[in-house]
């Protein structure tokens, strides 16, 4: 069975930190890209950050650039959001997304999901 468990989130206040990890299992880890999400109330869902499957290029949306830092341990199927500087606009659930190609497109899963909360 396929599974993507984000944990770490919960309240912070401004200017604080969390981590967030996506536990995967089921699936051939090192192979997959993995994005972190993000979804506030009321707005559609953003790309926050990723990081590819070979060489650990990441990719950082502008808004969390220079704040927010993205890691793998392909050893513990583990994917890292270290995010610093929070802002009470970061507030959202935060989701982690695996995603690869194929010859029949592309094959990617999602996490259920777990909610930052940044008080000002």
């Amino acid at each position: 069975e396929v599974q993507l468990v984000e944990s770490g989130g919960g309240l912070v206040q401004a200017g604080g930190s969390l981590r967030l990890s996506c536990a995967a299992s089921g699936f051939t880890f090192d192979d997959y890209a993995i994005g972190w999400f993000r979804q506030a109330p009321g707005k559609e869902r953003e790309g926050v950050s990723c990081i590819s499957s070979s060489d650990g290029s990441s990719y950082y949306t502008s808004s969390v650039k220079g704040r927010f830092t993205i890691s793998r341990d392909n050893a513990k199927n583990t994917v890292y959001l270290q995010m610093n500087s929070l802002k009470p606009e970061d507030t959202a659930v935060y989701y982690c997304n695996a995603v690869r190609s194929s010859w029949s497109g592309p094959i990617d899963y999602w996490g259920q999901g777990t909610q930052v909360t940044v008080s000002s």
